[in-house]
């Protein structure tokens, strides 16, 4: 296990949402943190303490009024940070290459794949074409149904027909470095973690897998480890320290190295 941090950006501040509470049409989501730093604080502070591989997340769509500050302010991070994190949000072949040439180590990429409910062989095709699948991250991010758990696109707010299964992670694994994994239900709700979708992502194992959501206590973490067996990666949100929680910054890099 490793602790991978996030800098999620919205309205061009770092903040901890609600998962899925997201609004394109006003730019409004419930918000648990906004931060009095900018991205490039978090950024620096995730390299002093040589922690890689954490995430930086766009969460405007490209047509708000905010986009662009907010970008502004990915961009600051990847380039205080070289090399030491990865970026997701709107990205497309076309745009990939700015934010690889800023500094990032890969783009993570879920809605210009995941298109109109299904997988887009082609673009994926057209993707790792373009970045090659060492520096290709997809976003697998996912809702729960009654038969199972479904990718979410479009900033969580559009569901698909793809169905987190060890078929679907065994199919796509060829094409991609690493996956994200967002539990859409419990994010930003520092609740508890998906038990069964943590069980999945951790019987298969084969790649790098990123498990993010309702991490909210050390016992998060212990029972994480377990479901996962110890081959899942997380990230914590609201609930560090960082973000106004309560774990402790320090103490979660201590768990997740074994010096705790």
């Amino acid at each position: 296990m490793e602790f991978r941090p996030c800098i999620d950006i919205h309205n061009g501040r770092v903040k901890q949402i609600v998962g899925g509470s997201l609004v394109d049409a006003d730019d409004s989501a419930k918000e648990n943190f906004v931060a009095g730093q900018d991205a490039a604080f978090f950024a620096h502070l995730y390299k002093e303490a040589g922690i890689r591989g954490g995430h930086v997340i766009v969460l405007n769509a490209k047509d708000s009024p905010h986009y662009a500050e907010t970008k502004a302010q990915a961009l600051a991070a990847l380039r205080e940070y070289p090399g030491g994190l990865q970026v997701g949000g709107g990205i497309t072949a076309e745009n990939a290459k700015e934010f690889l040439e800023a500094g990032a180590s890969h783009v993570i990429v879920t809605s210009y794949v995941f298109s109109d409910g299904r997988i887009r062989y082609d673009r994926l095709d057209e993707f790792r074409a373009a970045v090659g699948r060492e520096r290709l991250v997809l976003d697998l991010s996912c809702r729960k149904r009654q038969d199972g758990y479904y990718i979410v696109t479009d900033r969580w707010q559009r569901m698909t027909e793809e169905r987190v299964c060890e078929e679907l992670l065994e199919r796509l694994s060829g094409s991609c470095d690493e996956f994200l994994v967002h539990a859409v239900d419990v994010e930003g709700k520092a609740n508890g973690i998906e038990r069964e979708l943590a069980a999945l992502l951790g019987a298969w194992g084969k790649i790098p897998v990123t498990y993010a959501g309702g991490v909210a206590s050390f016992d998060d973490l212990k029972l994480l480890r377990q479901l996962g067996r110890d081959r899942l990666h997380v990230t914590i949100g609201s609930a560090l320290d960082l973000f106004g929680g309560t774990m402790e910054f320090d103490k979660v890099l201590a768990y997740v190295r074994g010096e705790q």
